[in-house]
């Protein structure tokens, strides 16, 4: 799968991977400054922004894509970032292809199972017939009763784009993704182990990393 991507900067490279339901754009401000010491490759992951639909979506899959990436832009060594669900398919990779990465950065997410906590979001998600609404602030009120918080509701209505007839749409896969959470909520399936360095960032007021890890 040819992955949608961005590039900025020059150097070493350094592959970025959003999280769960989010895109490239989440990391453009940061890309920017990190382009300033690497040649950042930005993607989008399988069936978010700008990438292609597949009805298969786990994290063996989209640790190949990752890898299918790397070999059409020669990109034989490289340091690997991931945020979120990105954080586990760079893990999935990481233990797939250690040739292939000096080194690892996983941002709030380990590599354990995790209670399928977004279903009622995906549900809300699923619920909303997009071309009864005229404009983004509708949507974003229709999702307040099911999401509370402001910044998650931006977050999900960046995946909602208008049509040449007005109307608007999904830009993401919700029904594939849907389909395929429980899977993104399992564990990662280690095929090797990886001994280089890694470096895992806790946000300070979330608890996707416990002590427990």
């Amino acid at each position: 799968m040819r992955l949608h991507f961005e590039v900025q900067g020059a150097g070493f490279p350094l592959i970025l991977l959003h999280g769960f339901l989010g895109s490239l754009d989440n990391w453009r401000s940061i890309s920017k400054g990190l382009g300033d010491h690497y040649k950042v490759y930005s993607l989008d992951l399988r069936n978010h922004g700008s990438s292609p639909h597949s009805e298969l979506m786990n994290y063996d899959a989209m640790s190949e894509d990752v890898h299918e990436f790397a070999d059409q832009h020669n990109l034989t060594s490289s340091f690997l970032l991931g945020h979120s669900m990105g954080g586990k398919v760079a893990m999935q990779f990481a233990t797939r292809f250690p040739d292939r990465i000096e080194k690892l950065i996983v941002v709030d997410m380990a590599p354990r199972a995790y209670a399928p906590l977004h279903r009622p979001l995906l549900n809300a998600m699923l619920a909303l017939e997009l071309n009864r609404f005229k404009s983004f602030g509708e949507i974003d009120k229709a999702l307040q009763v099911v999401v509370a918080e402001a910044a998650v509701r931006h977050l999900i209505v960046k995946n909602v784009v208008r049509q040449s007839d007005r109307t608007l749409r999904w830009k993401i896969n919700i029904q594939a993704i849907a389909r395929n959470y429980e899977q993104l909520s399992q564990a990662i399936t280690p095929r090797q182990k990886f001994t280089k360095p890694a470096c895992f960032i806790r946000g300070g007021r979330s608890n996707y990393i416990q002590n427990s890890d």
